[in-house]
């Protein structure tokens, strides 16, 4: 029955016509994200070149007066893109993957990005998990919504019907038919991600593997369950494509104007705003008023002297570290809120499985808000290192000759994904067994 189920299926347009689109827009899907990865490549070859250059050249002109040239150089925090990345692009196209940083005020300097058209930012990247995630269900839905409806329309329902006793096996038969081609499609897709973007086969990878396996599931109950009404073609088209576009745009779109508006998050501008007005406003007042609380954080400066009439760098990054503290309730107000929203969303799309599956790939891929947000917490380590080791040299009064700049090069980060299986596939296998039980029930009324 299956042999002749296959050789039918193959002999059909919408098999040619899916074939050519699914491998098509995912082969280019993947090459796409081949040039992301080479751009980002290209991108931190360019900054550790750069600091490398900046710091030979400033060192030359600077080298008697340290924190003056500490004023100018910047030092790169590089949180390098695995190449499981390029699957799931995700929010890395506007959440910088570098950032240059000086000695003095964090909050003026965190929130920098890179430049980029705002158009392509508006249409996005064309990554695989798109395809996956919009175009897969697509397929699914154009190849089934008319398994039972099509030969009832066309007066061969009755002839099917009297060749056999088991008639709803039989379409659950050409229902797994088509099934298993859109599987085999995917599967080979995301082997061919594996080997064109070298990505290694580690758990990260399964995870997205069988997270997808079981997206495409939902999908395949859910046209199932449609047909299983025993309703009409033009019923079941519509049907499905309303409840495509209420799962993978209208709900999305909902859930995310409710978290922004539940959720206000303070402009990473008044972060800015507050740090250069507690720095600035040091400078009309006596130095005391500055010493005191840049001594309450590092005690162990106490025995620089701070002369009142006239300028010293201890004074100068101490104005700027109280900037850093006048901000600091917003920036963490921030951090909590976006965290917040990232909460809400994931609890919310426990029960919407378009929503968990795009989670779950950014999450698994590293380009979600998480990752970034642990990015910005490990900057914020990385810049209060790079102050207390040079703060002694520069309060000593040492020379740019007295330091191993060789040990200042670009640093990376390393990204941490850990993740749980059960949270990862049980909400959308529940979701997925309920859809097929009902559809299933329904068959038999046949």
């Amino acid at each position: 029955m299956y042999s002749l189920l296959f050789k039918s299926f193959f002999r059909t347009k919408i098999f040619l016509i899916s074939l050519v689109l699914l491998m098509s827009i995912g082969v280019i899907s993947i090459l796409i994200g081949k040039q992301y990865l080479v751009k980002q490549e290209k991108t931190i070859v360019a900054a550790q070149e750069f600091q490398d250059q900046s710091i030979k050249r400033n060192v030359e002109y600077h080298n008697d007066d340290l924190g003056l040239l500490l004023y100018y150089l910047r030092f790169t925090l590089i949180n390098k893109p695995e190449n499981i990345n390029a699957i799931s692009i995700g929010q890395s196209d506007v959440n910088p993957l570098l950032q240059t940083v000086t000695i003095r005020g964090l909050e003026g300097q965190k929130y920098d990005t890179d430049f980029e058209n705002p158009s392509l930012l508006m249409s996005g990247n064309l990554d695989l998990g798109f395809v996956i995630i919009y175009l897969f269900p697509l397929i699914l839905i154009a190849m089934t919504f008319n398994l039972y409806s099509e030969e009832k329309e066309l007066g061969t329902w009755k002839i099917l019907a009297a060749q056999t006793s088991k008639k709803a096996s039989f379409l659950f038969k050409k229902l797994i038919v088509r099934i298993l081609f859109v599987f085999a499609v995917l599967v080979l897709l995301l082997f061919m991600a594996s080997a064109i973007l070298q990505i290694p086969l580690n758990q990260n990878f399964w995870a997205i593997f069988l997270q997808s396996i079981l997206y495409l599931c939902f999908w395949s109950a859910l046209c199932l369950w449609m047909v299983s009404l025993l309703k009409s073609s033009s019923f079941n088209a519509l049907a499905l494509i309303s409840i495509w576009v209420v799962l993978t745009i209208l709900i999305p779109a909902i859930v995310n104007n409710y978290v922004i508006n539940t959720y206000q998050v303070p402009e990473a501008l008044d972060a800015m705003v507050e740090q250069r007005d507690g720095y600035h406003e040091k400078w009309d007042l006596e130095k005391d008023a500055t010493m005191t609380g840049f001594l309450e954080a590092y005690p162990q400066f106490a025995k620089y002297s701070v002369p009142e009439d006239e300028f010293s760098w201890i004074w100068y990054y101490g104005m700027q570290h109280m900037g850093d503290l006048a901000a600091e309730g917003t920036s963490k107000e921030m951090m909590e809120k976006v965290m917040k929203r990232n909460t809400v969303s994931e609890n919310i799309a426990f029960f919407i499985p378009t929503m968990h599956a795009q989670l779950s790939f950014n999450s698994l891929a590293g380009t979600d808000m998480i990752s970034h947000l642990e990015f910005l917490k490990a900057l914020s380590k990385f810049h209060e290192d790079l102050r207390l080791g040079f703060y002694t040299k520069v309060f000593d009064k040492k020379s740019a000759d007295s330091l191993n700049w060789k040990n200042h090069e670009a640093k990376f980060y390393a990204t941490k994904q850990d993740f749980s299986w059960l949270h990862l596939m049980l909400p959308t296998l529940i979701i997925t067994m309920i859809i097929g039980v009902f559809g299933a029930i329904n068959l038999q009324r046949l």
